[in-house]
């Protein structure tokens, strides 16, 4: 039997933590909701570190907990309602530490900007949640292949499946949205 090194929960932390928050901004969840997300993964990880095999890097480890505490959160999300608007804007403007999303710009750059990140994230968003992930970790992350069939839990022919899917989805509703833009 193999030995697993020990594993630092505080290097893991620090190695880790913006990846998996840039994961959660990119299965679509903001402001508190993201970094709390977060804050489910590395817990999760603590108490399952045990049951940890290293027959998987530990990136590939964490962004699978992550997935699994994401696709719990939508579900409960799912039973629930939105009590006070309020909350949703102020998320929407500010990040950690109450630190506006986007500096503010020129109003030309702000306007394209704006538009065509509005654009980008309905489109992210009209994507069924694992070709959503399936595109996020393969085109931002760069985790291989393996990796991403690991964390979804598909075979390579399945997520090369859900990648052209999500990439054609995602094409098509971007020139349909330009085209729409006055």
């Amino acid at each position: 039997m193999v030995e697993k090194a020990a594993i630092n929960l505080t290097e893991t932390v620090r190695a880790y933590a913006d990846a998996l928050l840039g994961a959660a901004w990119g299965l679509g969840w903001r402001g508190t909701d993201a970094e709390d997300l977060v804050q489910e993964t590395f817990v999760a990880f603590l108490q399952a570190s045990e049951r940890f095999e290293g027959r998987s890097t530990l990136k590939t480890y964490l962004f699978g907990i992550l997935y699994n505490k994401a696709r719990e959160k939508r579900r409960d999300a799912a039973r629930e309602q939105a009590v006070d608007p309020i909350d949703e804007v102020f998320e929407q403007r500010f990040g950690f530490l109450d630190r506006w999303r986007t500096i503010p710009q020129g109003p030309e750059d702000l306007a394209l900007a704006q538009e065509t990140a509005g654009i980008v994230e309905v489109c992210m968003q009209s994507l069924p949640a694992q070709q959503r992930m399936a595109f996020y970790l393969k085109e931002v992350e760069h985790l291989p292949t393996e990796a991403i069939c690991n964390i979804l839990q598909v075979t390579v022919t399945h997520l090369g499946v859900a990648l052209f899917r999500a990439r054609n989805k995602l094409r098509e509703c971007v020139q349909k949205q330009w085209k729409g833009s006055p």
